[in-house]
């Protein structure tokens, strides 16, 4: 007795949403750990009622943002224009003008710390 093939591909979306249902589980389940990763990459100290705090606080962003991707997208034009103003010429400083403030100069050059 073989399945027909509106049943296997019944069956093999039921299996695939089983498995996205499993993936978004797992998306979702933050332990101590995962905060402890979290906290060394941003180099935060956490302290012990924070790392047991945090697990459930990311586990409710992350299902918001699941809920964020299940938002259909559509297109649009972008409002928005990028606002220019025309080049104008305008006179500079003079090089006396320039160094007039400075704390040491040498040969008319602003003259710095030494790097080495």
């Amino acid at each position: 007795m073989s399945d027909s093939p509106d049943e296997r591909s019944e069956a093999a979306a039921d299996a695939a949403d089983t498995v996205d249902a499993a993936e978004a589980a797992d998306a979702t389940d933050v332990d101590v750990e995962d905060v402890d990763h979290v906290a060394g990459l941003a180099r935060v100290d956490l302290e012990a009622a924070e790392r047991e705090a945090f697990p459930e606080q990311f586990a409710e962003i992350l299902e918001y943002f699941e809920t964020l991707d299940e938002v259909p997208e559509f297109d649009r034009e972008a409002e928005l224009v990028n606002v220019m103003r025309p080049d104008e010429v305008h006179e500079g400083l003079t090089q006396s003008e320039a160094l007039r403030n400075a704390a040491e100069t040498e040969d008319g050059y602003f003259r710095g710390p030494r790097v080495s």
